[in-house]
């Protein structure tokens, strides 16, 4: 299935939009928090958010994972604000996880459906030994079009 994704505020067809494009003929990601490709227009500018942690404000780190998943999610939405930007304008997704398993799969699932909803950005997830700081277990890096 393929369809296009309004990020204007104004139903206006001059609006930038993400084309989400999921092939019949493929498995379908959506129930996993992903989409298989998304196409942004000639015209949208891109920004690219280097890899969130979990990390407060302050600096502070906590040893749970889904502590950690649930606090990337809300840095990246700060660096999107930052942008002027909202998640409907995610492109792409890399997702970096300290041994990785199927339990730590069903939180990350669960925040990126939180986050975007049913326009889910194309995604990729990296299972890594370890992080730029021995107690990060979790980072996500964006591609975001920009109006």
């Amino acid at each position: 299935m393929t369809m296009g994704v309004p990020i204007g505020t104004a139903a206006n067809e001059n609006d930038l939009k993400l084309t989400i494009v999921n092939p019949r003929n493929l498995y379908d990601p959506t129930p996993n928090g992903y989409s298989t490709a998304v196409i942004v227009p000639r015209e949208g500018r891109l920004a690219y958010i280097s890899g969130q942690g979990g990390q407060d404000n302050r600096g502070a780190l906590s040893p749970d994972f889904a502590v950690q998943v649930e606090q990337s999610y809300k840095n990246l939405r700060t660096a999107l604000d930052a942008l002027g930007a909202r998640p409907e304008q995610v492109a792409k997704l890399t997702v970096f996880v300290v041994d990785h398993n199927m339990s730590k799969l069903e939180v990350l699932t669960r925040a990126v459906k939180e986050m975007f909803g049913e326009t889910l950005p194309a995604q990729t997830l990296v299972p890594v030994p370890k992080l730029a700081i021995e107690p990060m277990l979790f980072e996500v890096e964006a591609v975001v079009m920009l109006e």
